[in-house]
């Protein structure tokens, strides 16, 4: 019987730049890792590529004044609430700038005790100290500063997010609140900041008076030869790059898939399912933050990782069924069961509290784990043996 089955290798890539050859240089890695490593590849691994590495090297960046056109054409210097942005230099901070640069005024609405992925701004103490009640109470900053204080930094950036918003331009303006429609109290022009929750918060304020009401996956989402855009996303998933500029999520995820699949087939004779990962769906146990800042984990990806896993609960077999036995024969008979029985209402407790997640996203947050995010160089990932189960002996 094999020991091991499922594993997950963090593939290093020379350091790459705008418009360089993203599908030679992934396949040319790994066929030099796995040579270098003595790893034999087989039919039905899985090779992932973070998203930022494919928009990267697509060129696929905006600037602030490309943002603020944008806005500034949908607005036309209006005041303009901005509703539910995640506290983040990374991620938000130049889009409110452009934002800013775009129209009049922006009236931003923070949710509160924390955002959208969890960041908090207050402590759940502080709320039932101060007997505030966060689904109906309304604040403007003067209002939330003096029942608050500034007990409002970051856990781990020590950054205070309500000042450093409020630095970007002089014509921020900020108040709290966790109902989309406070915004309305202010202007029934509305940028939706919200991430997962985009499309119903859009939809609250236009069936409640909003009149020109868009999401962040509205803004740079029209083809443009002179800057980077997204035509799904628009500057959703998108990260700073520089003091004046973001790499936005990638366009060309689906050809980069279908294209390292090809050539990777031509190199190994080897079947290999590929994706474009980004952000993994967990959540830190500390800090209480879901990373998940992208608007999907899985980006694109071939056939093979379509759907929800095939489940069996070797624990209640072994329970029930076979709760008598133990060693070689308990083995052996679990061995015969996952053979030979199909899943299906008929026999649901065998499958029954197992979660239906899908593969797509269960890889890519395996490979997002496994890259990290910091200074490993690891933008892609080679998976094998997770298709596996106890049955492959």
């Amino acid at each position: 019987m094999r020991k091991i089955t499922t594993t997950a290798y963090g593939i290093r890539l020379p350091i790459m730049q705008r418009n360089d050859n993203l599908i030679n240089t992934v396949v040319d890695s790994l066929l030099e890792a796995c040579n270098t490593h003595n790893i034999i590849l087989n039919d039905k691994d899985i090779v992932g590529v973070t998203e930022a590495l494919v928009a990267r090297t697509e060129g696929n960046y905006a600037t602030i004044d490309d943002i603020a056109n944008d806005v500034r054409e949908k607005f036309t210097d209006d005041t303009v609430g901005v509703i539910f942005p995640i506290q983040s230099r990374n991620r938000f901070s130049i889009i409110l700038e452009g934002i800013a640069k775009g129209v009049k005024k922006v009236i931003l609405q923070l949710s509160y005790p924390t955002d959208e992925v969890g960041n908090r701004l207050v402590s759940n103490k502080a709320i039932l100290e101060k007997g505030v009640n966060p689904f109906s109470d309304i604040f403007n900053e003067k209002e939330f500063r003096e029942i608050f204080g500034y007990e409002t930094k970051h856990l781990f950036t020590g950054l205070d997010y309500i000042e450093f918003y409020k630095s970007i331009a002089p014509n921020i303006e900020i108040i709290f609140s966790n109902n989309p429609l406070a915004i309305l109290n202010y202007t029934d022009s509305v940028i939706v900041a919200s991430i997962h929750t985009r499309v119903e918060d859009q939809d609250v304020i236009l069936n409640n008076g909003g009149k020109n009401v868009i999401t962040l996956a509205d803004i740079l989402n029209k083809p443009n030869d002179n800057h980077g855009y997204n035509e799904r996303f628009g500057v959703l998933g998108s990260n700073k790059a520089t003091n004046s500029e973001v790499k936005l999520f990638p366009r060309t995820s689906e050809t980069v898939v279908q294209d390292l699949n090809i050539r990777l087939k031509e190199a190994t004779g080897k079947n290999l399912e590929v994706l474009v990962y980004g952000d993994g769906a967990f959540k830190d146990p500390v800090g209480e933050i879901w990373e998940l800042a992208d608007p999907v984990s899985a980006v694109a990806f071939t056939d093979g990782l379509k759907g929800t896993p095939s489940e069996m609960k070797i624990k209640y077999i072994a329970d029930n069924q076979f709760k008598d036995l133990r060693g070689k024969e308990l083995t052996d008979e679990i061995v015969k069961t996952l053979k030979t029985t199909t899943l299906d209402s008929s026999n649901k407790d065998l499958s029954e509290g197992t979660t239906p997640r899908q593969i797509s996203d269960l890889v890519a947050s395996l490979c997002d784990l496994t890259s990290g995010s910091g200074d490993k160089g690891t933008p892609v990932v080679l998976v094998q043996g997770y298709f596996d189960n106890y049955s492959d002996q």
